[in-house]
């Protein structure tokens, strides 16, 4: 069973962290407050369910490739102690409780659901074709915004698509700090990143990216009325932003890891503003 958890990274929960925060964002200002009991738990236990379904594809698709790499080479399917076959079982299993969760919702949450699986599905194999995986799972990571309006209002408003945004541009952020860690082992081995893209120019697109996060996040403030409180929390967020550039300025594969790692408090210090900015 051990190995079976490793598989699914629930001793690794900062993933979970990364893809529940902009949910949260969006279940609070989708109910302009307090979000449904119900709809709560859904979708909890659905970024808990995706997440670990997530990783256990990404394993798979990736298991002639983690062994390559130092990072993931004692991965479960890499070493053996998961068939590739069990693998997609549980793959299998999991993506059923998750959509059997959405089928407690409403018909659009549901058609908005299966277009998140299909892009859950894709992204560890998009790492093959093209530099820019890390938009694909921002994409994917971004579908919980729209689902939840969705579920909570029957509808998806033109402004939650703000929240759509920042949660893809966030990810490409955080990934590509992630693929920085892995960058030399990539070169080596064919694999794409967003990282191996951007190059000598990675700290500063990074910049810039987070520069754009900030503007849309002072955006999402403007058109849900949220109280000065959220805009304290982005200071906040701005100075986590300077703090990670910090981090990766010499490039450093441990440092890259840690302000990936980090930017889970940018996710919880944009909520504390949420539940804090809101007019109840």
């Amino acid at each position: 069973m051990n190995a079976y958890f490793r598989l699914m990274r629930l001793d690794k929960p900062v993933g979970i962290y990364l893809l529940l925060y902009p949910t949260l964002w969006a279940l609070l200002l989708a109910a302009e407050g307090v979000p449904d009991l119900k709809l709560f738990l859904i979708f909890t236990l659905g970024v808990i369910l995706m997440r670990s379904a997530g990783c256990v594809i990404n394993d798979y698709a990736d298991r002639k490739i983690d062994k390559l790499i130092e990072r993931t080479s004692d991965r479960p399917i890499t070493t053996g102690e998961i068939q590739p076959k069990s693998a997609l079982i549980l793959f299998s299993i999991l993506m059923a409780i998750a959509f059997g969760l959405v089928l407690m919702t409403n018909a659009l949450t549901v058609q908005l659901a299966l277009i998140a699986g299909f892009l859950a599905i894709l992204y560890p194999f998009t790492k093959r074709w093209t530099h820019l995986p890390q938009l694909v799972l921002g994409c994917a990571f971004a579908m919980s915004v729209p689902m939840v309006f969705a579920a909570t209002n029957g509808s998806v408003p033109n402004d939650a698509w703000w929240i759509f945004l920042a949660t893809v541009v966030w990810t490409v952020v955080y990934d590509t700090m992630y693929a920085m860690a892995d960058r030399e082992e990539d070169l080596k081995i064919g694999v794409k990143s967003s990282a191996i893209l951007f190059a000598k120019f990675d700290r500063l697109i990074i910049a810039i990216l987070q520069l754009t996060l900030m503007v849309i996040l002072l955006v999402i403030g403007s058109v849900f009325a949220l109280k000065s409180e959220y805009f304290f929390m982005l200071v906040i967020v701005f100075g986590l932003m300077s703090y990670h550039q910090f981090l990766i300025k010499k490039r450093e594969k441990n440092a890259c890891f840690k302000a990936f790692l980090h930017n889970q408090y940018i996710g919880i210090s944009v909520l504390l503003g949420v539940i804090f900015g809101v007019s109840y």
